[in-house]
């Protein structure tokens, strides 16, 4: 298996990590439930600074989907 293809696998899995993540804590803002939504915060951003770590994504998506969240968050 090529090296970028391989390199292709793992970063989805990373993605979808991510993405789940951000996905569970809106969804939490959404049912106006913030004690979970605080909870899946810390999950997401665990998420997205592996993500970044590993140069899924950039530094700036990074910062911007955080501050979104907690954004979110503040106003439940």
């Amino acid at each position: 298996m090529r090296g970028s293809a391989r390199k292709h696998k793992v970063n989805l899995v990373t993605i979808a990590k991510y993405k789940d993540a951000v996905k569970a804590v809106r969804k939490a803002v959404t049912g106006k439930k913030k004690d979970d939504a605080v909870k899946a915060l810390q999950n997401a951003y665990a998420q997205l600074d592996k993500a970044l770590k590993k140069h899924v994504i950039k530094k700036n998506k990074a910062a911007r989907l955080k501050s979104r969240l907690a954004k979110a968050i503040a106003k439940v």
